[in-house]
């Protein structure tokens, strides 16, 4: 164990000397409290610690141990429905221990060390196991299987494996290494937070995360294994999106990181989940989480760690063959946590003051998304989807970390302050986002949805895109200067903006929309502008059109529930057609 001494305290950065036997990334308790730190840059005999507590009242001359590991999570039974701060300390065990304000040095243990699983084995004794091969099951939630893989480097053949109840730290299963050595296998497992868990192999993304929310499903689709980022000012409801995508989003776990923001919006998330019912089993949807908490009022070396931590237990789930989703809020403030090390570290500032680094720091953290097949003899299928908030100051996305986020993610919701102010969520700007999955996933939504969506999904963006085009003109001459079609356009375009991406979250039927409905309702918005269309054609009354009372129908088909949509769909389409043939036929009397 590597013992040295304090020289220089800068915030979160602790210069100490006489560290020489200690590794990049070790882990160290700082001082009398025992701060957790972490080394970040060797020099010689000194190393600089970012330290994830408060190191106020810490000087020179104090004493400095490295534990002579990496920061490590421990991955195990107990995870899910807990509440982790940015370096896996449970914030319940630690409020029973030191109570609501967090102590300096308090060391928690991640899983619970007293409870008792019931272990179910799966492998028998004789069998030939391999890392990442499942040697038994735990139910740990109502929503979730924990199955108990064998630890990554681990290979031999099952000496005895045990059934009942155990706690993590009990060995359950005992094999015999190939150089014939006994090793034991517990229930929870370590890994290294900065490196990414191995797979076998990593596949193509073809199948939509679905979400429930119009906007993103039809327009700007996210795959499973996918990433995606929703930049946004202030004020424009990135973390309404993100809490949307974490009830909703078509996965088995949650991993929640609050990431430097305010806290109360961590205590919305802390207050709902718990309320709300799953809508896969109607069981709680915390039965399925896991939250990592590091608001803007903790520490901020803690935030880089923080985005680690989350990360490498989604990939833990991911490796079970589960779809994990990961929402990250916010990266920005993750970044500006680099900054302030970086530039206490004394290092060369790139744009903005934040680190030359930044943009592969990044990458690192999005590329550890992705759809695998996993280790193990029988290789399992498992997706983890990242979506990151990314918060520019004054909504000005020119800046460092949303340039680097672009470059990165194959998603882009951009989040409008104009379209927030105007009362329209989510405030997903349709003009700026794009998806790169539309044309990867658009067979497997002809195919699974209906084979007219992904033609629907391209010909509604047309005419929105040729909306904002005759906006211009109708600033400068008025409406009334359009021909009858060009009025009719822009009267589907405000029924596709309005009735379509137009979605309330706290709305208990229009919170979720299933991809049917979704296809239901373009199709009928779609269906009203072709048939207008033509009708005008035929010399029908434009006025007459936009008046006619189905209109209404279609704009109130998004409150209907799900199991009644079959029927109001058929209803309003004949409404439509019959009440579109009557204006024809008095367009073709007034005619004659």
């Amino acid at each position: 164990m590597n013992e040295g001494k304090v020289v220089k305290v800068s915030g979160p950065l602790v210069v100490a000397e006489g560290m020489q036997d200690a590794d990049m990334f070790d882990v160290v308790r700082v001082g009398e409290h025992g701060l957790i730190g972490e080394i970040i840059e060797m020099r010689g005999d000194r190393a600089s610690i970012q330290v994830y507590e408060e190191t106020a009242g810490l000087g020179p001359g104090a004493k400095v141990v490295s534990t002579g590991a990496p920061l490590s999570v421990e991955l195990g039974p107990g995870m899910i429905e807990n509440i982790y701060d940015g370096i896996q300390r449970p914030l319940e065990e630690m409020l029973k221990k030191a109570g609501p304000n967090i102590t300096r040095g308090i060391n928690v243990e991640p899983l619970t060390r007293d409870k008792k699983w019931d272990f179910v084995p799966v492998a028998a004794k004789g069998d030939e196991i391999e890392a990442g091969d499942i040697i038994g099951t735990v139910q740990e939630t109502v929503s979730v299987l924990h199955k108990i893989m064998v630890p990554y480097g681990m290979k031999g053949i099952v000496m005895e494996i045990k059934s009942g109840e155990f706690t993590v730290d009990e060995p359950v299963c005992i094999i015999k290494t190939d150089d014939g050595s006994k090793k034991e296998i517990t229930m929870s497992q370590k890994w290294p937070v900065r490196r990414g868990r191995p797979y076998r192999e990593k596949l193509v993304p073809e199948m939509p995360l679905i979400t429930g929310q119009r906007v993103i499903d039809t327009m700007f689709p996210i795959a499973k294994g996918g990433v995606a980022a929703v930049p946004g000012p202030f004020g424009s409801g990135k973390t309404v999106v993100q809490h949307q995508l974490a009830k909703w989003a078509d996965a088995d776990i949650v991993v929640y990181i609050g990431c430097g923001e305010r806290g109360n919006e961590m205590t919305d998330v802390l207050m709902e989940f718990p309320e709300l019912a799953d809508p896969k089993t109607g069981e709680p949807l915390m039965k399925r989480t896991v939250l990592i908490a590091n608001t803007s009022d903790m520490p901020v070396a803690a935030r880089e760690a923080s985005i680690y931590t989350g990360i490498t237990i989604a990939e833990y789930f991911r490796d079970m063959g589960y779809s994990v989703a990961l929402m990250a809020d916010s990266t920005s403030r993750w970044a500006e946590a680099l900054r302030e090390m970086s530039g206490r570290l004394e290092e060369m500032p790139g744009e903005e003051g934040y680190p030359a680094y930044l943009a592969s720091r990044l990458a690192q953290f999005y590329e550890r998304a992705g759809r695998v097949i996993s280790l193990g003899k029988e290789g399992r299928e498992g997706a983890l989807s990242a979506i990151g908030a990314v918060s520019p100051p004054g909504g000005d996305i020119s800046e460092p970390v949303s340039q680097a986020t672009l470059r990165i993610v194959k998603v882009f919701w951009s989040l409008d302050a104009n379209l927030a102010y105007a009362r329209h969520f989510p405030a997903i700007n349709w003009l700026n986002s794009y998806s790169l999955y539309v044309d990867r996933l658009s067979k497997w939504f002809a195919e699974n949805v209906n084979k007219e969506f992904p033609r629907l999904r391209s010909e509604a963006m047309k005419l929105l895109q040729e909306e904002a085009e005759l906006q211009e003109i109708v600033q400068l001459v008025g409406v009334d200067a359009l021909s009858p079609l060009d009025q009719l356009k822009l009267e589907a375009c405000k029924s596709i903006r309005e009735d379509y991406l137009h979605q309330n979250a706290f709305h208990e039927v229009d919170t979720y929309t299933s991809l049917s409905k979704q296809y239901m309702l373009l199709n009928l918005i779609m269906d009203f502008y072709y048939q207008s269309k033509d009708a005008i054609e035929k010399g029908g009354d434009y006025g007459a059109l936009i008046s006619m009372p189905v209109r209404e129908s279609i704009g109130r088909f998004k409150y209907v529930e799900e199991k009644e949509i079959e029927v109001y769909y058929q209803e309003i389409l004949d409404e439509l057609t019959h009440g579109i043939q009557e204006i024809i036929s008095k367009g073709g009397e007034e005619d004659d």
